[in-house]
């Protein structure tokens, strides 16, 4: 989807009309404040008129068989739909004396027929309406989203003396249902008490329905305890409130019972709401169960039973289960097709859910937002905004789930541009106050690179920022768009707030701390996820053991993995990734072939970390790499990709392989992606080899010309052989096309806060103190033996300026300040984003004799400790 195609699809769009509330701004009764938000429709009530109630013989001035004439008539005029009949009847009817039950019936006819206000005119015009009337009246309103109406009608009935019956009490707390007016409902309760109505089932179960409403479920349960009868609804009712409060064993108890106790027979419903608590906890026994039950009593032909088996063996069961089942479905409608669309989307067959969406009959924008949110889950962005824009372009109706869908559809893409135009026809459209779709805006401009749009959006007062969901989207978006520093700032201000965490958040914060090696603030949140009981939670556990190994505590990371409650591939990956970037490539063998006892099944990932694993083995163990290469794809069905390759290539240029190392990649199934190539690129740098460097530069600036990395290596392996022309002449190319060398970084972490250095850099509060420093470490570096490699400096310039150059390194600096702040005898750790210069590494081995300190750097490569004058990488890296 490109961009000027969206801008075409946006421009021709019109104004969106402005929402209508769904109760009216002004309240009859004074007492109740005014509804803000709609509410999902109730139970239906049980009916409130008999046919013998409607037909009993009337006391008036004429004939019975004259009323008789007009129920019938008005009966015809429900049955066929007829609007016009009625009013004729009801045109005749006032021709005659007043006649109570006759205008009830035609108030019940006009209510049937949706035309409650011809209903309320009728009642108005009554001199002496009874029970059954305003009963009538009130059970209509409340039905229509009239609900203070029907509050209004019922105290009306109550200030004319007449005394409100079981029917009145089931009209009125569906209205209070629908309003979620619990206080009022409290009331009701008291009323039905005083008036010993409480014992009818008709009313216990009206109640239970609020009660369960509002989130009282310890209520919903007395009453139904209780209750001297009970119906099937009483039943359906207790369920779906425990339910509703994710009590599922307490809800299949109840099943029990109602099949023990009471006998009954349990109904679609009953099977329908059960089935979806087996789809919430994965109970696929439990599912299977019911499933065998529906059959047992015959409900294997209804709709909504089957309907709901879709939805349950989508979550619990195989793509097979879901096929059978439609195909042996007798009748489906809208709902039938939309859950198998939502199935192949959740089972990843996008293509057979696209064929169902061509194929379904009578599309509603519930269809279209179903295949939204199913490309949506599958990654598939670019396919979800097309559908969108032939949305707009068809004129199908925009939901607020729409927008939710196109938003994060734009997330996923991560175009600046195009979520911009989004974003703007999103405003336009105008969602209001729409929480969802605010916060899908603000994930989606933190994917997209748009932080300070996604800090206006988080700053604003109207906005929610109690919400944890909005919380982790912003420390996400901090850490994801390299501001680690603003992540831990904002997670520390949600901790001080006392606002609740969640694993995303942890998750994402613990990233942060292994990339900054920021391991006191790390440690801080292992102790938070005690705290809050997050540390069962898999996500967080695999996050804590990569925190630690990227922080360099090993130990730590390893203690973890082995008290955590269960493990995953991701667990053992994060484990053996650590041992990699510690460069103990045995360690990490070894926990391989304790994930292999274990019987799990490695991914594509493991593959890469074990081949890797073998550049860091203390003897040459190339065959074994080779041979575990080979048998991915014959032991676990892992078909080697070019990031397996690249990570091949890489052991044997570690291992001064290089000419097997091209010649495994010229041999390659497939066209070798520009990391395979890179790979070879950074061995011929490792054994200055330009010779198969050149080659291997050539083909990365065919595949990537624009690629920025290239250039650097290519232009530091002609200096780092003394051919400075040609480094002078990659170097000015890169300026004649545009290219900015990223800035090398060293830093350190000092009372909970990040130092960072850069090459003779001089922004830092106590600059001076740290050259001064330098120049005294240099000195006794120099007497104790060392000699400044000057080759390291990729730069054509006199002998004196090359020492210069090289005495002012980031990690020189950093290293200086680690020791002026730190105790005598403590170690120092330094982080840096690129590979350690050669004389770097010469140097720190010096000062570890001179200062007897440990040092610990991690670099690009991994992890290097020097102690004593000897680095743990072998010096090979």
């Amino acid at each position: 989807m490109s961009s000027l195609s969206l801008t075409k699809t946006f421009a021709s769009l019109p104004k969106a009309k402005p929402k209508t509330h769904l109760f009216s701004t002004t309240s009859p009764i004074q007492f109740l404040p005014n509804p803000q938000h709609s509410h999902p429709k109730p139970p239906p009530l049980q009916p409130l008129f008999t046919s013998e109630c409607l037909n009993k013989p009337l006391v008036s001035n004429h004939s019975s068989s004259d009323s008789k004439d007009y129920y019938n008539l008005l009966h015809l005029s429900v049955r066929y739909r007829d609007i016009e009949l009625a009013k004729a009847v009801h045109v005749s009817i006032l021709k005659l004396e007043e006649d109570t039950q006759l205008s009830t019936a035609l108030i019940v006819a006009y209510l049937k027929l949706g035309q409650i206000n011809h209903a309320h005119k009728v009642l108005e015009t009554l001199s002496c309406p009874n029970i059954v009337s305003y009963t009538a009246m009130i059970s209509g309103f409340a039905k229509s989203n009239r609900e203070y109406d029907a509050i209004e009608l019922f105290f009306e009935m109550r200030e004319s003396g007449i005394v409100p019956n079981e029917y009145s009490f089931v009209a009125l707390l569906t209205a209070c249902i629908r309003i979620s007016k619990l206080e009022l409902g409290f009331q009701v309760h008291a009323l039905a008490i005083k008036l010993d109505y409480v014992d009818h089932t008709y009313v216990t179960n009206a109640l239970m329905g609020l009660y369960a409403k509002g989130g009282c479920v310890h209520y919903v349960v007395k009453l139904f305890d209780e209750m001297p009868q009970r119906d099937i609804a009483s039943w359906n009712t207790v369920i779906s409130g425990v339910l509703k409060e994710c009590m599922n064993g307490r809800a299949f108890q109840l099943f029990r019972d109602m099949l023990r106790i009471d006998g009954f027979r349990v109904d679609h419903f009953t099977i329908s709401t059960l089935l979806a608590a087996s789809t919430g906890c994965l109970a696929l026994i439990r599912g299977q169960e019911l499933h065998a039950h529906a059959l047992r009593i015959g409900l294997e032909t209804n709709l909504s039973v089957n309907n709901a088996l879709i939805g349950f063996y989508t979550k619990c069961g195989s793509v097979d289960d879901v096929e059978a089942l439609f195909e042996r479905m007798p009748v489906k409608d809208a709902f039938t097709w939309n859950e198998m669309i939502t199935a192949y989307m959740e089972f990843g067959l996008v293509d057979l859910a696209v064929g169902i969406f061509d194929l379904m009959p009578g599309k509603d924008c519930v269809t279209y937002d179903c295949v939204l949110s199913g490309y949506c889950r599958n990654g598939n962005g670019s396919e979800a905004l097309e559908l969108f824009c032939r949305m707009v372009e068809e004129g199908t109706e925009l939901t607020d789930f729409t927008l939710t869908s196109v938003v994060n559809a734009c997330g996923i893409l991560m175009e600046m541009k195009i979520s911009e135009q989004v974003h703007g026809f999103v405003l336009k459209f105008g969602v209001g106050s729409n929480e969802c779709v605010e916060a899908a805006l603000l994930h989606m401009c933190t994917r997209c690179g748009r932080m300070a749009d996604a800090d206006k959006m988080f700053r604003r007062q109207q906005f929610n920022q109690d919400s944890w969901q909005i919380w982790t989207s912003m420390i996400c978006g901090h850490a994801r768009n390299g501001q680690p520093k603003e992540a831990i700032s904002l997670f520390s201000q949600r901790q001080l707030g006392g606002i609740a965490v969640d694993e995303v958040a942890l998750t994402a914060v613990l990233g942060v701390c292994g990339t900054l090696g920021f391991h006191v603030f790390g440690e801080q949140i292992h102790c938070c996820t005690l705290k809050s009981g997050f540390l069962s939670d898999m996500l967080v556990g695999n996050a804590i053991i990569s925190m630690y190994c990227k922080c360099g505590y090993m130990k730590d990371a390893i203690n973890i993995f082995n008290v955590m409650p269960t493990r995953d591939v991701v667990t053992w990956n994060s484990l053996i990734a650590g041992h990699v970037l510690h460069r103990q490539g045995h360690e990490a063998l070894t926990v391989w072939a304790k994930m292999e006892k274990a019987g799990l099944q490695p991914d594509n990932i493991t593959c890469t970390l074990i081949i890797s694993a073998y550049k860091h083995t203390n003897s040459n163990l190339v065959d074994c790499c080779h041979r575990f290469f080979l048998s991915m794809e014959s032991t676990y069905h892992i078909v080697p990709t070019s990031e397996h390759y690249a990570s091949l290539v890489g052991v044997l240029g570690h291992w001064g392989l290089l000419n097997e190392a091209e010649e495994v990649i010229n041999k390659m199934p497939f066209k070798p992606e520009a990391s395979v190539w890179r790979a070879l690129l950074d061995s011929c740098r490792i054994h200055v080899n330009t010779t198969v460097g050149k080659r291997a530069a050539k083909k990365i600036l065919d595949m990537e010309p624009r690629d920025l990395s290239t250039y650097v290596l290519k232009s530091n392996l002609y200096s780092a052989s003394g051919r400075w022309h040609c480094s002078e002449m990659i170097r000015e190319e890169m300026k004649v096309k545009g290219f900015q060398k990223f800035p090398i970084r060293s830093w350190i972490i000092h009372q909970n806060k990040v130092h960072s250095f850069y090459a003779r850099d001089k922004s830092h509060s106590q600059t001076k103190d740290v050259y001064s420093g330098l120049e005294i470490l240099i000195l006794e570096c120099l007497k104790a033996g060392y000699v400044p490699d000057t080759s390291f400096v990729l730069h054509e310039v006199e002998e004196h300026q090359k020492k210069d150059f090289l005495f002012y390194h980031s990690a020189k600096l950093a290293l200086t300040y680690g020791l002026l702040m730190s105790r005598p005898g403590k170690p120092v750790s330094i982080m840096k984003n690129i590979l350690l210069c050669g004389d770097c590494h010469t140097f720190f081995k010096y000062v570890s004799v001179v200062t007897k300190r440990e040092i610990h750097v991690r670099d690009s490569s991994g992890f290097h400790c020097f102690v004593t004058g000897q680095c743990s990488c072998g010096d090979h890296w």
